[in-house]
């Protein structure tokens, strides 16, 4: 396989494993916070602004693979 080659697949993969990470990451984060919603509804307010904003982190993280993935297959530095 060529340098080319190598830098596609090593693209795919950060994109796709960020995105599955991301997906699973906010998915098991809701599912805990409906489930201490449910246990202790007085807390709702505080727990929903710190879960929106991990979310937001969480989604970060991804864009900023997405970012590197990008900048690795449009200004490829091993292609010389």
């Amino acid at each position: 396989m060529t340098n080319v080659a190598l830098v596609a697949l090593a693209c795919g993969l950060i994109i796709g494993l960020g995105a599955i990470g991301a997906c699973l990451g906010i998915a098991i984060m809701g599912a805990k916070y409906l489930e201490s919603a449910a246990r202790q509804p007085e807390l709702m307010e505080p727990l929903q602004t710190k879960m929106f904003l991990l979310a937001g982190l969480i989604d970060a993280a991804f864009l900023i693979g997405v970012g590197i993935a990008m900048m690795f297959a449009f200004a490829n530095p091993f292609v010389g």
